[in-house]
């Protein structure tokens, strides 16, 4: 994926909480559509291997939580996170980060990663097909600018981590500002 290019349409499978919902588990199913998260906004996007993975949990995801407000400063009104996982394991790892100002997006078919053209197989590490980390700003689902890691491959021996990371892009945004 490279700037200016659309980013793919697919179909999301969520769950949300619903009052309405009797028992110990009150939520429901919901389809939510790419334009529903990403038509007429700005947003960054990041994708990583997995959730409750170490690098995802310890510093990717906990530093975008920090940095939202600064991102919002420059511009940008949500901050997703993709990952092939599904929207029970996507909930439950939100909950455990206590996050509020991130949004998880469960891609458990990896088809907007595949369409994305970032799905890399991780059978050396027992996870089967993920995501390969990268970040993007988009507006109005349009790529402004990407953030991939080095060393794309299947069961890549290394999880790099540096170019996605929710410092560089903010740094970016800000130069971008600044010219």
């Amino acid at each position: 994926m490279h700037a200016g290019r659309q980013i793919p349409q697919v179909i999301f499978k969520t769950r949300f909480r619903d009052d309405k919902v009797e028992g110990p588990n009150p939520f429901r199913w919901q389809d939510m559509t790419t334009a529903d998260y990403y038509a007429g906004k700005r947003v960054i996007v990041f994708s990583l291997p997995g959730a409750f993975t170490p690098t995802c949990s310890t510093y990717q995801l906990p530093d975008f939580e920090k940095l939202a407000p600064q991102f919002k400063g420059l511009g940008i009104e949500e901050i997703y996170c993709v990952s092939v996982n599904d929207a029970f394991v996507m909930n439950a790892w939100g909950k455990s980060q206590n996050l509020l100002n991130i949004k998880l997006i469960p891609d458990g078919s990896a088809e907007f990663t595949r369409k994305m053209g970032m799905l890399v197989a991780k059978d050396n590490l027992g996870f089967g097909m993920r995501s390969w980390r990268y970040a993007a700003t988009v507006n109005d689902c349009i790529v402004e600018e990407w953030f991939e890691e080095d060393g794309y491959c299947d069961n890549c021996a290394e999880d790099p981590y540096g170019v996605s990371d929710p410092n560089n892009i903010l740094s970016n945004l800000k130069t971008k500002v600044a010219a």
